[in-house]
């Protein structure tokens, strides 16, 4: 909004030049963001608490290992959504599409973890919305992201995915572009949810994966810098780093608070939209396979989910004392402080890795 309102005005007032700038923008979305979350966190938190009095917010298979944990209000996810939501808006490029579109997936799908959250409250059962019903409204708001990205993608790149560390080369998958899409948006939205098990584990590699999607959407929104580097040039997509920045900054006011021992949860509200908006931005920018290494520890918490799955019923025995990952390592007497900091550190190893992509063609 403050692009739209003020550039114009750079004619006459130099000073406005400033808000031409994403570098600028972006560190004001991740200031304006931060502030937000810090201002809301406690009163949000205080509503919570009273509204989920007497509710139980830990899942029926860890009440004895997190039965400490029990109280501590879940759906602190509403203040990322609330300090992301506002801070693109007030910095972003409003005509450009790709911002609505991510927009989308971050609301649609925080509404979605919101139904599923308050019904945890008022019906005082951990088990929320029908998994069905998630995965339904998740698809439908997927599919239009989806279409959405195609309809303004650049004709030579729309339905088309870049295979990383070989410039310009592409796969063309045609209308079967829609399903690989979706696959990344939701895959994406639902390894955040699965890696959202201990205080402080998904947040921060939710920030780590925002940061370097911010950078890649800034290079990819850049002629020069998208032809050195060989990766695929979006006019536009640019855009989408205020929105990651956003994301950095209320990440971390977020963090203020979920810090162990946590005083709020995110919910679904939370993970969902942030795994679904990192998945949106992945499609657009065009880097969905990057987005597979920079948020490596989010696959590693979903494949030991499904290894788990499938080796009971195809065998019978478990794999892991206890899916997703880093249940199995508080089996194994790991303290929550190191099994959420060795995580940490693994998503930067992880994303380093990721960001060598762009260099390594």
């Amino acid at each position: 909004m403050l692009y739209n309102l003020l550039v114009p005005l750079s004619e006459h007032f130099i000073f406005f030049n400033l808000f031409r700038y994403l570098t600028f923008r972006t560190g004001g979305a991740i200031m304006t963001s931060l502030i937000i979350c810090f201002l809301i966190a406690p009163g949000m938190i205080r509503w919570l608490k009273a509204k989920q009095a007497g509710a139980s917010n830990i899942r029926a298979y860890l009440e004895e290992a997190h039965a400490k944990k029990s109280g501590t209000p879940t759906m602190g996810g509403l203040m990322i959504l609330v300090s992301v939501a506002i801070s693109t808006l007030l910095w972003a490029n409003l005509a450009d599409p790709f911002v609505w579109i991510a927009l989308l997936v971050l609301v649609g799908y925080g509404m979605i973890g919101f139904g599923d959250d308050y019904l945890k409250l008022t019906k005082k059962n951990s088990k929320g919305l029908p998994g069905k019903l998630k995965l339904l409204a998740q698809f439908a708001i997927g599919g239009m992201a989806a279409a959405g990205a195609v309809y303004f993608l650049p004709g030579n790149m729309n339905m088309h995915v870049a295979v990383p560390m070989l410039k310009h080369t592409f796969m063309y998958l045609s209308w079967f572009f829609i399903p690989w899409a979706l696959l990344v948006i939701v895959g994406a939205s639902n390894a955040v949810n699965l890696t959202d098990g201990l205080d402080g584990l998904a947040i921060v590699p939710v920030a780590i994966a925002a940061a370097c999607f911010g950078l890649i959407s800034w290079l990819a929104g850049n002629a020069v810098f998208a032809n050195y580097l060989q990766i695929p040039y979006v006019p536009g997509v640019g855009e989408l780093a205020i929105l990651c920045g956003a994301l950095v900054g209320a990440a971390m006011g977020f963090l203020w608070y979920n810090a162990p021992p946590a005083q709020v949860f995110m919910g679904d509200t939370g993970s969902l939209s942030m795994g679904g908006v990192l998945g949106a931005i992945a499609v657009m920018t065009k880097h969905e396979i990057v987005l597979a290494i920079v948020g490596g520890l989010f696959v590693l918490e979903t494949v030991s989910v499904i290894v788990q799955v499938v080796s009971f019923k195809l065998t019978g025995k478990r794999v892991f004392a206890m899916a997703p990952l880093h249940h199995h390592f508080e089996k194994k007497g790991w303290s929550e402080p190191t099994i959420v900091i060795r995580f940490w550190i693994i998503a930067v190893i992880l994303a380093l890795v990721g960001l060598s992509t762009l260099k390594l063609r």
